[in-house]
């Protein structure tokens, strides 16, 4: 896309944030974003629904259908491989279809801004303070 709503900046950035400050050194990345918090604890299973809910959300912000994405998923054997051995099935493919028709559901296809009823199944959700590491 061109440009980006408020609404769909809101829901990128808040995942983007947390993805990429998992260390002070990017502090000042940070504050661009407008979060004045701590880093963020480094966490393999929120990262990976962070990007897949990214993946989900990119694939209608460029109106690739889901046969599609149901294609393009397959074109990536080094992750089903690596999905299959520790999960015993393509779990990125499987989460990223399951999101994707979740946000079909709320309308994103036809209108991005609809993101905003999407519910994360994270708890905090994404680029929340309480996911960053503690201050002591």
């Amino acid at each position: 896309p061109r440009a980006y709503s408020d609404t769909t900046n809101r829901f990128v950035t808040q995942r983007v944030l947390e993805l990429t400050y998992t260390a002070y050194d990017l502090t000042s990345f940070a504050r661009d974003l407008g979060y004045d918090g701590p880093p963020f604890v480094w966490d393999d299973e929120r990262r990976f629904i962070m990007r897949c809910e990214l993946d989900a959300l990119y694939f209608h912000l460029y109106g690739i259908e889901r046969d599609d994405v149901d294609y393009i998923m397959d074109t990536f054997p080094i992750v089903r491989r690596k999905d299959e051995a520790a999960y015993g099935e393509y779990r990125t493919k499987r989460t990223i279809l399951e999101m994707y028709d979740e946000m079909a559901a709320l309308g994103v296809h036809e209108d991005p801004d609809c993101i905003a009823r999407y519910v994360s199944r994270l708890d905090p959700p994404p680029g929340d303070i309480r996911a960053a590491h503690k201050v002591e």
